[in-house]
């Protein structure tokens, strides 16, 4: 006899199977539809690091030029990086680093838009982490205590399961 708890996995996990097993989604089925998600981050550092990074005083360079670059690009690799994540055609993807003197810090957030028959969500929470780490190296050598902090999807909107919203932490 089989415990409730036991239940068909696919009918409540999509990427398990009925025996469990992980599985990439079939969405053969679904519609191409225009598909948008938005990530945020934040990267917490020493007002002087802030200061430096502004100022373009660093030993490595572009500090956010190289970790927007790094986050668009990460973006249209998701597929490679996640597993089970559908390779999509991507329409647009925009990472904006805005600096924030009360953090200290940076504010990253990437937006990311398809019309395909699956979500942006990874795409857009990708971008972000990896623009972050990117910022990170760039600039660790000024600072190693730098702080990633409170990634998060805070929008999306498109598909079966409808438009999403979350305030900022």
């Amino acid at each position: 006899m089989q415990d409730n708890s036991e239940k068909n996995f696919s009918a409540e996990l999509s990427h398990l199977d009925s025996q469990g097993q992980a599985q990439m989604v079939d969405v053969s089925d679904k519609a191409s539809t225009v598909r948008q998600a938005v990530a945020v981050a934040r990267v917490r550092m020493l007002p002087e690091t802030l200061a430096a990074i502004q100022a373009g005083n660093t030993p490595k360079g572009d500090v956010l030029a190289t970790a927007r670059i790094a986050g668009i690009m990460a973006a249209k690799q998701t597929a490679n990086l996640i597993p089970l994540c559908h390779p999509l055609p991507l329409q647009k993807v925009a990472v904006e680093i805005t600096p924030d003197s009360q953090l200290p810090g940076y504010h990253i957030q990437a937006t990311v838009k398809t019309k395909a028959e699956t979500g942006v969500e990874m795409e857009a929470l990708t971008a972000v982490s990896v623009a972050a780490l990117t910022l990170y190296d760039m600039a660790k050598a000024l600072e190693k205590s730098i702080q990633i902090e409170s990634i998060h999807l805070i929008s999306k909107t498109g598909g079966k399961s409808g438009d999403y919203s979350a305030s900022e932490l």
